[in-house]
């Protein structure tokens, strides 16, 4: 004999009212519970939404609230878990640590930063991405879309400035 399959797969959602009900019993707990597991903020309400997300599409039937409370706090641990292992967690590291400001071995060096820091925009683009980042002119206009002169013309207005700048802070 031959089984009766459905013809497509279906989707089952979570009745609004429970849904609502649920989101406003478990939320704190499951947000508790994945931060703990987390350790930072921003992961837990990533793994949160998550949950609450797979609680909106799982069409499990449920027998009590109770029952939804450990299955989002199984399936908050669940996506720590996996958070905490994946290929980008592993490999990031926290800016957490990170001083807002660069630190600098010579003092000349952040006199020149913030001296580059107080030029025109148009200007600070430019000696960035010469300077800093090693683009060559050639890269840099096909980079802002100017043309080759005129990057060199920033480029000269901008030394002259720091110039400018560098001799009136000595």
């Amino acid at each position: 004999t031959k089984q009766n399959k459905p013809d497509r797969m279906e989707v089952i959602f979570l009745e609004k009212a429970v849904y609502d009900q649920a989101v406003s019993h478990c939320l704190d707990a499951v947000y508790r519970t994945a931060l703990n597991c987390c350790k930072n903020r921003q992961d837990a309400e990533d793994v949160v939404q998550t949950a609450f997300l797979k609680l909106l599409e799982c069409g499990t039937p449920f027998q009590d609230e109770t029952h939804i409370r450990r299955w989002l706090i199984r399936v908050a641990v669940n996506e720590s878990h996996s958070l905490r292992r994946s290929f980008w967690r592993r490999n990031v590291s926290s800016l957490d640590g990170q001083t807002a400001e660069p630190a600098f071995s010579q003092p000349e060096h952040s006199d020149l930063f913030y001296a580059v820091q107080e030029l025109p925009v148009r200007y600070r683009e430019v000696v960035h991405l010469y300077y800093y980042e090693e683009y060559s002119i050639r890269e840099i206009a096909a980079l802002l879309h100017l043309s080759e002169t005129a990057v060199q013309t920033r480029l000269m207005r901008a030394r002259r400035k720091l110039k400018q700048q560098l001799q009136n802070w000595s």
